[in-house]
């Protein structure tokens, strides 16, 4: 019996405040370089699926692809790459 009046008073209480504003600032973070094209070319090149591409601060991209296999497990294959 408790618990539920417990509940109801603090609905009640809850119910005139409404949650504080934030006034934040949006946020643009521009890489040095873009590595979509260096995605595509390793994905071509080993006809795997594109897991992730991540530029690196030396002006190059991490590629990550899953290479199908032989009706087994797929491969994971990184390589770093010129942008």
């Amino acid at each position: 019996m408790s618990s539920s009046v417990t509940i109801a008073a603090l609905a009640a209480g809850l119910a005139g405040f409404s949650p504080p504003a934030f006034d934040m600032p949006t946020v643009v973070v521009r890489a040095a370089g873009d590595c979509s094209a260096a995605a595509a070319q390793v994905v071509a090149e080993t006809g795997g699926e594109l897991l992730s591409a991540q530029p690196t601060a030396d002006g190059k991209c991490v590629v990550t692809v899953l290479i199908p296999g032989n009706g087994g497990r797929p491969k994971k294959v990184t390589v770093k790459v010129p942008m």
